[in-house]
């Protein structure tokens, strides 16, 4: 059996970068994330942890890091309007469409996507 890859949000790496065991699980798994889910998630462990801890935990993911199409944007930007009442962030529906058309299961914390399709939704 072919295990379908993820592609992790910003929400699922904090709770990585914390130990959750709900979510550590993933650094073993076939994953990947947007260059702009891990520039969202520096922005964050920066500010809450400093530089060398988002230092450390942006060389761990590069890797698994994958860089976005200008049209996929696009595409993320209109989800996002026809969304709007769900308040979805611009990085989320960039990774949201990405993992769409990538055939990828989005995996996630955040309320907003709890009923969506393609969606791995698992909280704290």
């Amino acid at each position: 059996m072919v295990e379908i890859r993820k592609c992790l949000d910003t929400y699922a790496l904090v709770e990585i970068s914390k130990e959750n065991p709900k979510f550590v699980s993933y650094l073993n798994s076939n994953f990947v994330l947007t260059d702009l889910t891990l520039a969202e998630f520096y922005l964050v462990i920066f500010r809450e942890e400093g530089e060398k801890v988002a230092d450390y935990w942006f060389k761990k993911l590069e890797r698994y890091s994958l860089p976005i199409d200008k049209e996929l944007l696009i595409e993320a930007i209109k989800f996002r309007y026809e969304n709007r009442k769900a308040n979805i962030s611009f990085f989320d529906a960039v990774g949201y469409i990405f993992s769409i058309k990538n055939g990828y299961l989005f995996v996630t914390g955040d309320k907003e996507f709890k009923d969506f399709p393609s969606v791995e939704f698992k909280k704290k």
